[in-house]
């Protein structure tokens, strides 16, 4: 005997409506589920043989809007951080520049000492751990003097940060040139940005930094920045990889900036790619700026060493 009162009772199920599932439109069918792979498959058929659904239907659009773009000569900004270049992606990307997939770079700081690195010795991202404790972390010459040299150099010339880093690795003509993102955009005349937060880079403590030109340098960065996201309108994209705070923040101003000046800015593509989604990629990035209309944003989540080989798969090999 229920404790409950004489006329609370279960629901009666028997006059539930219910229909055929024959009638129900479904978002998911057979047709976009995964083929299984023989030995013999290649690259193309690897691509074909992945499931038409989420993840993997928002690169494929996203690989359609960046043809898209590269077709009507529309900006195909990559805006990275210092974690892509440490996972390896650096040749990958600069194939890319070569077949026009990407037509512009914004970095933060972190990239610039990564890639010197690179440029320099063939070699990066140190021990932290082992290295903080004594004060060493951060110090090695080389990385400081040509950061910092090339900052002042580039006040002195009205140039941006990152075209002058470029320059000054070319014209040292390091050994490991074909794997830097600098000295590769730069002989390719590829627009390269660099945007610092004061402080925030091993670079900024070195005896030759100099904070002015550094500012300086970063600044006209952003105004050259701007620019191109000023000429995304039509169909343009702007990527977002690995990058959790400084860029999502650049780009939500460039795009103010842009609008503030009356200048259409609609029709454009976004893509944050990250191993999380935090909230200013989503925000700055996916969200806002393509709002009301203006653009279409997406995220993709998981590991950069293996998304950004998926999108350049995408980019070659499917037609």
């Amino acid at each position: 005997m229920s404790i409950y009162e004489d006329d609370l009772r279960p629901i009666d199920l028997k006059k539930v409506s219910t229909y055929k599932l024959a009638e129900r439109p479904s978002k998911v069918t057979i047709a976009d589920f995964a083929a299984p792979l023989e030995e013999t498959n290649s690259l193309r058929d690897f691509l074909h043989s992945l499931p038409n659904i989420l993840a993997v239907r928002s690169l494929r659009e996203i690989a359609a809007q960046i043809k898209r773009a590269r077709e009507l000569e529309r900006p195909i900004i990559w805006g990275i951080g210092g974690h892509v270049v440490k996972t390896g992606l650096a040749p990958l990307i600069i194939d890319l520049m070569r077949r026009r997939f990407v037509t512009a770079i914004a970095a933060n700081g972190s990239v610039l000492v990564h890639d010197a690195e690179i440029a320099l010795a063939g070699s990066t991202s140190e021990d932290v751990d082992a290295s903080l404790g004594a004060g060493a972390f951060g110090a090695a010459e080389e990385t400081g003097r040509i950061l910092n040299d090339a900052a002042r150099e580039g006040a002195r010339e009205g140039l941006g940060l990152g075209e002058a880093l470029g320059r000054m690795l070319a014209q040292i003509d390091p050994p490991h040139a074909s794997h830097s993102l600098l000295c590769q955009a730069y002989k390719s005349r590829i627009p390269f940005t660099a945007h610092l937060t004061i402080g925030a880079d091993i670079g900024h403590f070195h005896p030759n930094a100099d904070g002015a030109a550094l500012g300086a340098t970063t600044h006209t960065d952003f105004r050259l920045f701007s620019e191109l996201v000023r000429r995304m309108n039509g169909g343009g994209c702007y990527l977002n990889v690995g990058s959790a705070v400084v860029l999502p923040e650049v780009f939500l101003k460039a795009v103010t900036l842009v609008r503030n000046l009356n200048y259409l800015l609609a029709d454009f593509t976004t893509a944050n790619f990250d191993f999380i989604q935090s909230y200013r990629p989503m925000t700055n990035v996916v969200r806002r700026p393509t709002s009301e209309g203006a653009g279409h944003g997406y995220s993709i989540t998981g590991h950069h060493e293996l998304i950004i080989p998926l999108l350049a798969a995408h980019l070659i090999c499917e037609n």
